[in-house]
C-alpha cells in the first residue's frame, strides 16, 4: 500500500471541469480517506449536448417505485445533489467503509462562507479542456438541473456576484500591500 500524503481537506473549485471525471477522482480520494469539499458544482460542465443530456435526465426521472414513489429512486434536482450521487455511484455506499467515504464529502453551489477564503483547487485530470476535443458540444450542470426543476439558479447567480466583487477588491488591496512591501526592500 503506498504512502498517501493527506492535506487536512481539499478544496476543489468545480469551474470547467467534467462531471464523471471529477467525481471518478473525488470517489478515489474519500475512499482514501482525504475529506474533500466542492464549490461551485453548478459550473461543473457535461460531454454532450444540453438536449442530449435534458433527454437523458427525464429518462432517470421516469424510473420510480410504481407502488410508492416515496421508495426511491430519489431525483435529486440542485447541481450540488447531481454531483454528490455521481459521486455515491462510485463508492460502495452500502457498506460501512463506503458511508465513512461519503461521509467525509461537502458539496456546494457556489462558494459559501467558510470556503471564500481558502486556497481552492483543480483537478487537471477532469479538466473539461484537457480531456474534451475542442468541437465537441458540452453542457453545463446548472443550466441541466435549472431546465429539470432547480429554482435556485438567479439567486446564486446573485451571491455569486456580490462575493467576486469583494474577492476583487481584496485581491486590489493585497496587490497595492505587496507592492508597498517591495518598494520598501528596494529602498
Amino acid at each position: 500500500r503506498r504512502a498517501v500524503n493527506m492535506v487536512k481537506t481539499v478544496l476543489i473549485d468545480g469551474r470547467a471541469h467534467l462531471l464523471g471525471r471529477l467525481a471518478s477522482i473525488v470517489a478515489k480520494s474519500l475512499l482514501e480517506g482525504q475529506h474533500v469539499v466542492v464549490v461551485r458544482t453548478e459550473e461543473i460542465n457535461i460531454s454532450g449536448s444540453l438536449y442530449r443530456n435534458k433527454l437523458k435526465y427525464h429518462e432517470f426521472l421516469r424510473k420510480r417505485c410504481n407502488t410508492g414513489p416515496w421508495r426511491g429512486p430519489y431525483h435529486f434536482r440542485s447541481p450540488a445533489r447531481i454531483f454528490w450521487r455521481t459521486v455515491r455511484g462510485m463508492t460502495p455506499h452500502k457498506t460501512a467503509r463506503g458511508q465513512a467515504a461519503l461521509a467525509r464529502l461537502k458539496v456546494f453551489e457556489g462558494i459559501p462562507a467558510p470556503f471564500d477564503k481558502m486556497k481552492r483547487m483543480v483537478v487537471p485530470q477532469a479538466l473539461r479542456v484537457v480531456c474534451l476535443k475542442p468541437d465537441r458540444q458540452f453542457c453545463v450542470l446548472g443550466r441541466l438541473a435549472t431546465e429539470v426543476g432547480w429554482k435556485h439558479r438567479d439567486l446564486i447567480q446573485r451571491l455569486e456576484d456580490s462575493r467576486k466583487v469583494a474577492s476583487a477588491a481584496f485581491y486590489a488591496e493585497k496587490k497595492a500591500k505587496t507592492l508597498a512591501r517591495e518598494q520598501a526592500k528596494a529602498a
